[in-house]
Protein backbone atom coordinates (compact mmCIF):
# COMPACT_ATOMS: atom_id res chain seq x y z
CA UNK A 1 0.00 0.00 0.00
CA UNK A 2 0.91 3.51 -0.72
CA UNK A 3 3.03 5.17 2.48
CA UNK A 4 1.25 8.27 4.12
CA UNK A 5 1.80 11.53 3.57
CA UNK A 6 0.57 13.15 7.21
CA UNK A 7 0.70 12.11 10.68
CA UNK A 8 -1.70 14.23 13.14
CA UNK A 9 -0.87 14.59 16.39
CA UNK A 10 -2.87 15.04 19.17
CA UNK A 11 -1.89 16.43 22.50
CA UNK A 12 -4.61 14.71 25.07
CA UNK A 13 -4.00 16.34 28.44
CA UNK A 14 -2.48 19.31 27.13
CA UNK A 15 -6.34 20.39 26.30
CA UNK A 16 -6.81 21.18 30.54
CA UNK A 17 -4.09 24.09 30.15
CA UNK A 18 -6.15 26.94 30.19
CA UNK A 19 -4.53 29.82 28.87
CA UNK A 20 -1.21 27.98 29.22
CA UNK A 21 -2.10 25.89 26.83
CA UNK A 22 0.04 27.66 24.01
CA UNK A 23 3.29 27.02 25.75
CA UNK A 24 2.72 23.35 26.21
CA UNK A 25 2.12 23.19 22.73
CA UNK A 26 5.05 25.28 21.82
CA UNK A 27 7.38 23.28 23.24
CA UNK A 28 6.15 19.91 22.23
CA UNK A 29 6.21 20.94 18.58
CA UNK A 30 9.51 22.20 19.74
CA UNK A 31 10.75 18.41 21.27
CA UNK A 32 9.22 16.51 17.79
CA UNK A 33 11.03 18.68 15.57
CA UNK A 34 14.27 17.97 17.92
CA UNK A 35 13.50 14.67 17.78
CA UNK A 36 12.44 13.24 14.44
CA UNK A 37 15.83 12.16 12.47
CA UNK A 38 14.26 12.91 9.26
CA UNK A 39 14.34 15.18 6.17
CA UNK A 40 12.18 15.90 3.87
CA UNK A 41 9.27 16.01 6.81
CA UNK A 42 7.23 19.53 7.10
CA UNK A 43 5.88 20.12 10.52
CA UNK A 44 3.00 22.44 10.93
CA UNK A 45 1.59 23.44 14.58
CA UNK A 46 -2.27 24.54 14.50
CA UNK A 47 -4.62 25.36 16.67
CA UNK A 48 -5.78 21.69 17.66
CA UNK A 49 -2.87 19.57 16.11
CA UNK A 50 0.38 19.05 15.12
CA UNK A 51 0.99 17.92 11.41
CA UNK A 52 3.90 16.51 9.71
CA UNK A 53 3.70 16.29 6.14
CA UNK A 54 5.81 13.40 4.70
CA UNK A 55 7.43 14.68 1.60
CA UNK A 56 9.53 11.62 0.66
CA UNK A 57 9.82 7.82 1.35
CA UNK A 58 10.53 6.93 5.32
CA UNK A 59 11.48 3.98 7.27
CA UNK A 60 7.72 4.53 8.69
CA UNK A 61 8.22 1.81 12.18
CA UNK A 62 11.66 3.63 13.28
CA UNK A 63 9.26 7.07 13.00
CA UNK A 64 6.82 5.17 14.50
CA UNK A 65 9.15 3.96 17.58
CA UNK A 66 10.57 7.95 17.74
CA UNK A 67 6.65 9.28 18.04
CA UNK A 68 5.99 6.72 20.56
CA UNK A 69 8.59 7.75 22.71
CA UNK A 70 7.81 11.61 23.13
CA UNK A 71 6.03 12.79 26.04
CA UNK A 72 2.87 15.00 25.59
CA UNK A 73 1.88 13.33 22.31
CA UNK A 74 -1.66 11.75 23.53
CA UNK A 75 -2.11 9.75 19.98
CA UNK A 76 -0.82 10.06 16.52
CA UNK A 77 -2.71 9.15 12.99
CA UNK A 78 -1.17 7.65 9.73
CA UNK A 79 -2.87 9.88 7.33
CA UNK A 80 -3.86 10.22 3.64
CA UNK A 81 -4.50 14.37 2.79
CA UNK A 82 -6.85 14.76 0.26
CA UNK A 83 -8.64 17.97 -0.76
CA UNK A 84 -12.32 18.41 0.80
CA UNK A 85 -15.15 17.42 -1.99
CA UNK A 86 -16.80 15.01 -1.79
CA UNK A 87 -15.36 12.60 -4.92
CA UNK A 88 -11.57 13.02 -3.60
CA UNK A 89 -13.04 12.21 -0.18
CA UNK A 90 -15.14 8.77 -1.44
CA UNK A 91 -12.54 7.63 -4.33
CA UNK A 92 -9.43 8.38 -1.80
CA UNK A 93 -11.52 6.06 1.05
CA UNK A 94 -12.06 3.38 -1.35
CA UNK A 95 -8.53 3.18 -2.69
CA UNK A 96 -7.16 3.15 0.64
CA UNK A 97 -8.95 0.39 1.70
CA UNK A 98 -8.47 -1.56 -1.26
CA UNK A 99 -4.84 -1.29 -1.01
CA UNK A 100 -4.83 -2.94 2.31
CA UNK A 101 -4.05 -6.62 3.18
CA UNK A 102 -7.08 -8.86 2.90
CA UNK A 103 -9.45 -8.12 5.62
CA UNK A 104 -13.56 -8.74 5.71
CA UNK A 105 -15.30 -6.31 7.34
CA UNK A 106 -15.12 -2.13 7.76
CA UNK A 107 -17.05 0.86 9.14
CA UNK A 108 -16.53 4.43 8.15
CA UNK A 109 -16.12 6.69 10.96
CA UNK A 110 -16.12 10.82 9.65
CA UNK A 111 -15.86 14.03 11.49
CA UNK A 112 -16.99 16.82 9.75
CA UNK A 113 -14.39 19.75 11.43
CA UNK A 114 -15.52 21.94 8.99
CA UNK A 115 -19.24 22.93 9.37
CA UNK A 116 -19.44 24.83 6.42
CA UNK A 117 -18.52 21.37 4.06
CA UNK A 118 -22.15 20.82 2.74
CA UNK A 119 -22.29 17.31 3.41
CA UNK A 120 -23.10 15.54 7.24
CA UNK A 121 -20.61 13.30 8.69
CA UNK A 122 -23.34 10.64 8.30
CA UNK A 123 -24.66 10.99 4.94
CA UNK A 124 -20.37 10.59 4.01
CA UNK A 125 -20.39 7.35 6.55
CA UNK A 126 -23.11 5.87 3.63
CA UNK A 127 -22.03 7.49 0.34
CA UNK A 128 -18.38 6.00 1.27
CA UNK A 129 -19.62 2.84 2.40
CA UNK A 130 -21.48 2.17 -0.70
CA UNK A 131 -18.50 2.86 -2.82
CA UNK A 132 -16.97 -0.21 -0.77
CA UNK A 133 -19.76 -2.15 -0.75
CA UNK A 134 -20.40 -2.12 -4.68
CA UNK A 135 -16.87 -2.59 -5.71
CA UNK A 136 -15.49 -5.31 -3.18
CA UNK A 137 -16.28 -8.33 -1.20
CA UNK A 138 -15.93 -6.19 2.08
CA UNK A 139 -18.89 -6.32 4.59
CA UNK A 140 -20.03 -3.58 7.14
CA UNK A 141 -19.46 -3.94 10.90
CA UNK A 142 -20.07 -1.07 13.21
CA UNK A 143 -19.38 -3.13 16.38
CA UNK A 144 -15.94 -4.73 15.47
CA UNK A 145 -14.76 -4.06 12.00
CA UNK A 146 -11.75 -5.58 10.79
CA UNK A 147 -10.88 -1.74 9.59
CA UNK A 148 -11.76 1.60 11.54
CA UNK A 149 -11.80 4.01 8.13
CA UNK A 150 -11.98 7.44 10.11
CA UNK A 151 -11.95 10.66 7.82
CA UNK A 152 -11.38 14.16 9.32
CA UNK A 153 -12.96 17.33 7.00
CA UNK A 154 -11.10 20.44 8.04
CA UNK A 155 -11.01 23.60 5.86
CA UNK A 156 -9.75 23.10 2.23
CA UNK A 157 -8.66 19.81 3.37
CA UNK A 158 -9.78 16.31 4.47
CA UNK A 159 -7.99 13.39 6.15
CA UNK A 160 -8.37 9.68 5.69
CA UNK A 161 -6.65 7.11 7.77
CA UNK A 162 -6.91 3.64 9.07
CA UNK A 163 -4.32 3.42 12.27
CA UNK A 164 -4.19 5.77 15.35
CA UNK A 165 -1.24 5.07 17.60
CA UNK A 166 -1.71 5.82 21.59
CA UNK A 167 1.48 7.98 22.74
CA UNK A 168 2.73 8.36 25.77
CA UNK A 169 0.41 11.22 26.99
CA UNK A 170 1.65 13.77 30.02
CA UNK A 171 3.57 16.68 29.16
CA UNK A 172 6.49 17.90 26.83
CA UNK A 173 9.73 17.40 28.05
CA UNK A 174 11.13 19.74 29.93
CA UNK A 175 8.02 21.87 31.31
CA UNK A 176 7.80 21.41 34.58
CA UNK A 177 10.98 22.60 36.26
CA UNK A 178 13.97 19.99 36.98
CA UNK A 179 14.27 16.67 39.14
CA UNK A 180 17.20 15.13 40.87
CA UNK A 181 17.18 10.96 40.13
CA UNK A 182 18.40 9.05 42.32
CA UNK A 183 19.56 5.67 40.41
CA UNK A 184 21.15 2.60 41.12
CA UNK A 185 21.04 0.43 37.69
CA UNK A 186 18.47 -1.94 39.22
CA UNK A 187 14.96 -2.18 38.02
CA UNK A 188 13.22 0.32 40.08
CA UNK A 189 14.72 3.43 39.45
CA UNK A 190 14.90 3.57 35.48
CA UNK A 191 10.93 3.07 35.58
CA UNK A 192 10.77 5.31 38.14
CA UNK A 193 12.36 8.24 35.90
CA UNK A 194 10.64 7.13 33.22
CA UNK A 195 7.41 7.60 34.38
CA UNK A 196 8.75 11.37 36.11
CA UNK A 197 9.67 12.16 32.27
CA UNK A 198 6.61 11.47 31.13
CA UNK A 199 5.12 14.65 33.50
CA UNK A 200 7.29 16.49 31.73
CA UNK A 201 10.28 17.22 34.22
CA UNK A 202 13.60 17.12 33.41
CA UNK A 203 15.90 15.02 34.97
CA UNK A 204 19.35 14.85 36.13
CA UNK A 205 20.67 11.62 37.72
CA UNK A 206 22.48 11.10 41.14
CA UNK A 207 24.97 7.24 41.46
CA UNK A 208 26.61 6.54 44.81
CA UNK A 209 29.36 4.25 43.62
CA UNK A 210 31.68 2.49 46.37
CA UNK A 211 34.68 1.38 44.47
CA UNK A 212 36.41 -1.16 44.98
CA UNK A 213 33.03 -3.20 46.67
CA UNK A 214 31.39 -1.82 43.50
CA UNK A 215 32.27 -3.01 39.52
CA UNK A 216 33.35 0.33 37.22
CA UNK A 217 30.73 -1.56 35.06
CA UNK A 218 27.97 -0.12 36.84
CA UNK A 219 28.23 3.57 35.72
CA UNK A 220 28.41 1.91 32.29
CA UNK A 221 25.63 0.09 33.27
CA UNK A 222 23.97 3.28 34.40
CA UNK A 223 24.91 5.31 31.02
CA UNK A 224 23.28 2.50 28.95
CA UNK A 225 19.96 2.92 30.93
CA UNK A 226 20.12 6.83 30.39
CA UNK A 227 20.52 6.43 27.10
CA UNK A 228 17.31 4.72 26.98
CA UNK A 229 15.08 6.80 29.17
CA UNK A 230 16.31 9.90 28.62
CA UNK A 231 15.97 10.03 24.99
CA UNK A 232 13.93 13.07 24.66
CA UNK A 233 16.67 15.13 26.41
CA UNK A 234 19.08 17.55 24.34
CA UNK A 235 21.68 16.81 27.68
CA UNK A 236 21.59 14.16 30.67
CA UNK A 237 23.95 14.88 33.72
CA UNK A 238 24.78 12.23 35.62
CA UNK A 239 26.43 13.16 39.21
CA UNK A 240 28.14 9.71 40.29
CA UNK A 241 28.90 10.06 44.63
CA UNK A 242 32.49 8.65 45.72
CA UNK A 243 30.60 6.99 48.71
CA UNK A 244 32.78 4.26 50.01
CA UNK A 245 34.47 5.89 52.82
CA UNK A 246 30.91 7.07 54.54
CA UNK A 247 29.71 3.56 53.63
CA UNK A 248 32.64 2.49 55.77
CA UNK A 249 32.15 4.16 58.55
CA UNK A 250 28.54 3.66 58.41
CA UNK A 251 29.18 0.10 58.91
CA UNK A 252 31.65 0.83 61.31
CA UNK A 253 29.65 2.49 63.89
CA UNK A 254 26.20 1.72 63.31
CA UNK A 255 24.51 -2.18 63.78
CA UNK A 256 23.98 -4.08 61.11
CA UNK A 257 20.33 -3.69 61.56
CA UNK A 258 20.16 0.12 60.87
CA UNK A 259 22.96 0.35 58.68
CA UNK A 260 20.55 0.31 55.56
CA UNK A 261 18.53 2.84 57.60
CA UNK A 262 21.38 5.51 57.97
CA UNK A 263 23.11 4.88 54.98
CA UNK A 264 19.18 5.75 53.04
CA UNK A 265 19.56 8.76 55.13
CA UNK A 266 23.14 9.59 54.28
CA UNK A 267 21.46 9.25 50.55
CA UNK A 268 19.43 11.73 51.16
CA UNK A 269 21.02 14.54 52.61
CA UNK A 270 23.80 14.41 50.07
CA UNK A 271 20.76 14.13 47.66
CA UNK A 272 19.50 16.93 48.47
CA UNK A 273 22.61 19.41 48.87
CA UNK A 274 23.30 17.97 45.19
CA UNK A 275 19.78 19.44 43.93
CA UNK A 276 20.44 22.88 45.55
CA UNK A 277 23.83 22.92 44.23
CA UNK A 278 21.55 22.70 41.00
CA UNK A 279 19.09 24.40 41.16
CA UNK A 280 16.60 21.31 41.16
CA UNK A 281 12.89 21.59 42.60
CA UNK A 282 12.75 18.13 43.92
CA UNK A 283 14.76 14.53 44.79
CA UNK A 284 13.12 11.30 43.39
CA UNK A 285 13.97 7.96 44.19
CA UNK A 286 12.31 4.20 43.03
CA UNK A 287 11.10 3.07 46.42
CA UNK A 288 7.74 0.85 46.37
CA UNK A 289 6.21 0.50 49.38
CA UNK A 290 6.96 -2.71 51.50
CA UNK A 291 8.98 -3.73 48.87
CA UNK A 292 11.99 -3.89 51.10
CA UNK A 293 13.06 -2.93 54.29
CA UNK A 294 14.24 0.60 53.95
CA UNK A 295 10.04 0.80 51.83
CA UNK A 296 8.35 -0.20 54.55
CA UNK A 297 6.07 3.72 55.55
CA UNK A 298 7.91 3.45 58.95
CA UNK A 299 11.43 3.15 57.26
CA UNK A 300 10.48 5.80 54.92
CA UNK A 301 9.00 8.09 57.61
CA UNK A 302 12.69 8.01 59.43
CA UNK A 303 14.44 8.21 56.15
CA UNK A 304 12.80 10.80 54.48
CA UNK A 305 13.55 13.11 58.58
CA UNK A 306 16.74 13.91 57.42
CA UNK A 307 15.01 15.67 53.77
CA UNK A 308 14.73 19.26 52.95
CA UNK A 309 13.63 18.98 49.40
CA UNK A 310 10.36 17.52 48.17
CA UNK A 311 11.09 13.27 47.91
CA UNK A 312 9.06 12.23 44.94
CA UNK A 313 8.40 8.29 44.77
CA UNK A 314 6.65 7.78 41.23
CA UNK A 315 6.28 3.50 42.17
CA UNK A 316 5.13 4.12 45.34
CA UNK A 317 2.35 2.18 44.60
CA UNK A 318 3.05 0.02 42.14
CA UNK A 319 4.38 -3.86 43.00
CA UNK A 320 7.41 -5.46 41.00
CA UNK A 321 5.30 -7.41 38.71
CA UNK A 322 3.93 -4.30 37.10
CA UNK A 323 7.57 -2.33 37.70
CA UNK A 324 8.88 -5.42 35.48
CA UNK A 325 6.48 -4.74 33.20
CA UNK A 326 6.95 -1.30 32.53
CA UNK A 327 10.98 -1.71 32.62
CA UNK A 328 10.35 -4.47 29.13
CA UNK A 329 8.15 -1.99 27.65
CA UNK A 330 10.48 1.16 28.19
CA UNK A 331 13.39 -1.28 26.96
CA UNK A 332 15.38 -1.03 30.40
CA UNK A 333 15.17 -4.73 31.90
CA UNK A 334 17.61 -6.58 30.10
CA UNK A 335 20.01 -3.37 31.10
CA UNK A 336 18.86 -3.75 34.34
CA UNK A 337 19.54 -7.03 35.11
CA UNK A 338 22.93 -7.29 34.03
CA UNK A 339 24.89 -8.64 37.19
CA UNK A 340 26.57 -5.84 38.79
CA UNK A 341 26.16 -4.92 42.08
CA UNK A 342 25.05 -1.39 43.31
CA UNK A 343 26.46 -0.09 46.60
CA UNK A 344 23.09 -0.78 48.36
CA UNK A 345 23.73 -4.64 47.54
CA UNK A 346 27.09 -5.41 48.66
CA UNK A 347 26.43 -5.16 52.33
CA UNK A 348 22.98 -6.04 52.55
CA UNK A 349 22.26 -7.11 56.32
CA UNK A 350 20.33 -10.53 57.27
CA UNK A 351 17.69 -8.72 59.29
CA UNK A 352 17.53 -5.33 58.43
CA UNK A 353 15.14 -3.16 60.12
CA UNK A 354 11.57 -2.67 59.05
CA UNK A 355 10.41 -0.25 61.86
CA UNK A 356 13.26 1.32 62.92
CA UNK A 357 13.04 3.87 66.01
CA UNK A 358 14.33 7.51 65.27
CA UNK A 359 15.67 7.72 68.42
CA UNK A 360 18.28 5.13 68.10
CA UNK A 361 19.17 6.38 64.41
CA UNK A 362 20.25 9.46 66.39
CA UNK A 363 21.69 7.78 69.08
CA UNK A 364 23.90 5.41 66.10
CA UNK A 365 24.97 9.15 64.38
CA UNK A 366 26.20 10.97 66.95
CA UNK A 367 28.85 8.08 67.02
CA UNK A 368 30.96 9.79 63.95
CA UNK A 369 31.24 12.83 62.43
CA UNK A 370 29.21 11.96 59.55
CA UNK A 371 28.34 15.68 58.33
CA UNK A 372 31.98 15.95 56.98
CA UNK A 373 31.47 12.90 55.30
CA UNK A 374 28.48 14.43 53.76
CA UNK A 375 30.10 17.33 52.54
CA UNK A 376 33.25 15.73 51.06
CA UNK A 377 30.74 13.02 49.29
CA UNK A 378 28.97 16.45 47.57
CA UNK A 379 32.14 18.26 47.04
CA UNK A 380 33.66 15.35 45.17
CA UNK A 381 30.73 14.78 43.33
CA UNK A 382 31.60 13.38 39.39
CA UNK A 383 29.24 15.10 36.69
CA UNK A 384 28.86 13.24 33.69
CA UNK A 385 27.48 14.70 30.56
CA UNK A 386 25.50 12.59 28.23
CA UNK A 387 24.00 13.49 24.67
Amino acid sequence: MKQFDTIIIRFGELYTKGKNKKDFVNRLFYNIKNNISYEGIEFIKAHDHIYLEIKQDIDEKNLIDQLKNIPGIYSFSLAYKVKASEEDIIERSYEILKESPTMHTFKVYARRIDKSFPIHSDNINRLVATKILKNSDYKVDVHHPDYLLSIEIRPHFAYIFLRTIKGLGGYPSNTMGGVLMLISGGIDSPVAASLLLKRGVHLEYLHFASPPYTNVAVIDKVKDLLNVISAQQSHVYLHVVPFTKLQEEIYRHVDESYAITIMRRMMIRIACKVAKKRHLLAIATGESIGQVASQTLESMKVISDVADEVILRPLATYDKVEIIKISKEINTYDISIRPYEDCCTIFTPKQPKTKPHLDKVLAFESKFDFSSLVDECVNNVETIKLK
